[in-house]
């Protein structure tokens, strides 16, 4: 063997002109001469073939494009584990001797998740044939990180791997090449923790896991999730599956249609739920209209996209949705009498939480369907002697107050005035912070209200 090469050289990582890779082969490549070394770089881009030269196939890669040839002197094997931390942290005998109390000044360094992500993972594992044989290898492991290494589903748990974790609870294998998941069946049954996302997985995969009996944590970012569909449970129902899950990721992926979040309506545990970058919500003319939506369709949220979800947010939220469907229910079957209250099952499946919630808050009233037309606020909210505390009142509280009458949140509400001074012109109040006074408001001007 070349004296620069380890014995074992076939499945080492290397490093070569700043790229990572694997070593898939070692020998001659006629007809040149000398030693080369058959590499699968990380980075497909890297690499000119699949592992072949002149019709002859040296080894597999699996890019099409994904593997070079290259010669020893130029790739470095690095070195193992224990090396590097010896090397970082191993102090000098000298040092050792000649203190007796201060061992060393020298600290172990804790690396951060954003600051060197880059530098961390993204191995090649070399996974054992038969785990079987080491079923205590890592008989107490609680913790793992898998990211970016390449790896599949079947690697990760059934065939290869998972046996090894009896006792693991969370997994993080986001950046590999997971496109479909089995059920687990027998293994990562403690499993609380899961990060799937940036994989490639196949609409309908998440649900090969949803009988993880302990799972609370799923991260489903930037995996191509569009659809979603828990057939155990009709419209209004809960699902059996995910029953622990209590927070949930489906970040940057391709959701455009309600359905899919009134299907999260039926985890039973489901209380935090991330949904940002989606087309869903940029079919909103209004981010905040969006928000309110996503509240009112999945009932048990304390948490979305890591806003707090207080009583009064629940409360304007679903009252905004009953009227904002008011005339859509009617018109499918529904009234305000119970007796005579029969809404179509394609309503029902559209809004499964609107019978529920036409219970809880009554049906809206005719007036409430209708579409709002700007108001004077001077008129409908307080009397004219009333109008100097009105124009030092800042924004922001005059919001809070439309918001006591109207029962609309203050994103929804668009305040502008119209003065008797320049006619035609409507003049918009868009900063919060400011009192009315600084619009000069005077005596018969009209501040209008618009709302969503």
């Amino acid at each position: 063997m070349h004296e620069c090469l380890p014995s074992d050289a076939v499945g080492k990582r290397v490093a070569c002109d700043g790229e990572r890779g694997t070593v898939r082969f070692v020998g001659t490549v006629p007809p040149t001469a000398g030693l080369w070394l058959g590499v699968e770089w990380d980075n497909p881009d890297r690499g000119k073939h699949d592992g072949s030269h002149e019709g002859v196939h040296y080894f597999t890669c699996r890019h099409p494009k994904g593997g070079s040839f290259v010669r020893p002197k130029k790739a470095s094997f690095g070195v193992d584990y224990l090396t590097a931390i010896r090397r970082r942290y191993e102090m000098e005998v000298q040092q050792v001797l000649g203190e007796e109390i201060q061992i060393s000044t020298r600290t172990v360094e804790m690396v951060g998740f954003e600051a060197i992500t880059e530098k961390q993972n993204h191995n090649r594992l070399r996974v054992p044939s038969n785990p079987t044989v080491r079923p205590r290898a890592f008989s107490c492991l609680r913790v793992l990180s898998l990211t970016n290494c390449a790896l599949t589903w079947p690697q990760v748990t059934l065939l290869e791997c998972a046996p090894m974790w009896p006792l693991l609870e969370e997994l993080y294998a986001s950046e590999n090449d997971i496109t479909e998941l089995q059920k687990p069946n027998d293994v990562l049954q403690s499993l609380t923790v899961l990060d799937l996302s940036t994989n490639p997985l196949v609409d309908g995969a998440v649900l090969s896991i949803g009988q993880l009996p302990r799972l609370e944590n799923l991260n489903m970012s930037k995996t191509g999730l569009s659809t979603l569909l828990f057939d155990d449970a009709m419209p209004g129902c809960k699902t059996a599956m995910f029953p622990a899950l209590k927070s949930l990721a489906v970040n940057s992926n391709n959701i455009s249609e309600w359905s899919v979040i009134n299907e999260l309506e039926k985890l039973q545990s489901l209380v935090r739920l991330s949904c940002r970058q989606n087309p869903l919500l940029s079919q909103e003319r209004n981010p905040g209209t969006a928000m309110q939506l996503l509240i009112a369709r999945v009932g048990r949220l304390e948490a979305l996209n890591r806003w707090t979800v207080l009583p009064e947010d629940r409360r304007g939220a679903e009252l905004d949705y009953c009227k904002m469907f008011g005339l859509e229910w009617l018109a499918s079957g529904g009234h305000r009498d119970p007796q005579q209250n029969r809404p179509s099952a394609e309503f029902t499946a559209q809004h499964p939480r609107y019978q529920s919630l036409i219970q809880k808050y009554g049906a809206p009233e005719d007036s409430e369907l209708k579409k709002q037309e700007p108001f004077a606020l001077k008129n409908q909210l307080l009397s004219e002697s009333s109008s100097l505390l009105l124009n030092s009142m800042i924004v922001q509280k005059v919001k809070g107050l439309l918001y006591r009458l109207l029962k609309i949140p203050g994103a929804e509400l668009k305040l502008s005035y119209t003065s008797s001074k320049m006619e035609g012109k409507e003049i918009e109040i868009d900063n919060d912070l400011k009192p009315l006074q600084f619009y000069s408001i005077e005596d018969g001007d009209k501040v209008l209200v618009r709302w969503l």
